[in-house]
């Protein structure tokens, strides 16, 4: 069912978007999608930090356009304003090097003769990093949702958001976050992070730094919710 919005850049509007996505990451559904896309392309600007929700989500978003990571066709969304929405932008294509493969051709043609032991050895290696290169693909990204559970209802949650934000690493981009009832007082944070496959190992991540030291401190435990490649 389509989610509708109006008026996204008056006070009203954002007001509502804020009170929506108080307890929800996206627009629809558990990832990211182009409904997310459709509603931040009809904002003018970033939301004031007045509405927290409609800010955090915002600048997610923003962070997961920039890696350009959003796949999802959602479930449809209705924006009752005249606000530009984005469009999918067509693929470069990709440029060959024909002056590189020219040169190639040009080194394997022996003119004056038969070749010898060593040019040929060199035109092997020239053609095996050729082909080499030819296989070598980007590294895919992945979309990940952890539970992050407390010690007890005493732990600050506050800081323990902290802890887990200041693990930093190459391919590691955290995204939104929300508190969750456990039971008996206690709450636990969802947060989404994305990472590039081949620089983060999301097993270590939790073993070597969310449940080790400084950051057990406040973490007792972390567990994977949804794990989800995210389409190039």
């Amino acid at each position: 069912m389509a989610v509708a919005f109006a008026n996204l850049n008056a006070a009203s509007g954002l007001q509502k978007l804020n009170e929506y996505l108080l307890a929800r990451s996206y627009i629809t559904g558990y990832q990211a999608s182009k409904d997310d896309i459709a509603v931040y392309g009809s904002l003018n600007a970033p939301p004031s930090s007045e509405y927290v929700n409609a800010a955090r989500w915002y600048n997610h978003i923003d962070a997961l356009l920039r890696l350009s990571g959003i796949s999802e066709e959602g479930k449809g969304v209705k924006i009752e304003s005249s606000a530009t929405v984005l469009e999918d932008m067509p693929a470069t294509p990709a440029v060959v090097d024909k002056a590189t493969a020219d040169e190639d051709d040009d080194d394997d043609v022996d003119l004056f003769g038969e070749e010898t032991e060593e040019e040929k050895k060199a035109a092997e290696e020239r053609a095996a990093a050729v082909k080499a290169s030819a296989k070598k693909k980007e590294s895919g990204k992945s979309s990940v949702l952890l539970d992050v559970k407390p010690w007890d209802d005493e732990t600050d949650m506050k800081k323990l958001e902290e802890a887990v934000r200041s693990v930093q690493m190459d391919g590691l981009l955290w995204g939104a976050s929300k508190l969750a009832p456990v039971g008996y007082g206690i709450k636990k944070m969802q947060i989404m992070m994305t990472i590039v496959d081949d620089l983060v190992s999301v097993d270590n991540l939790i073993e070597d730094y969310l449940c080790a030291e400084p950051a057990n401190e406040y973490i007792q435990s972390c567990d994977i919710v949804a794990f989800n490649k995210i389409c190039e």
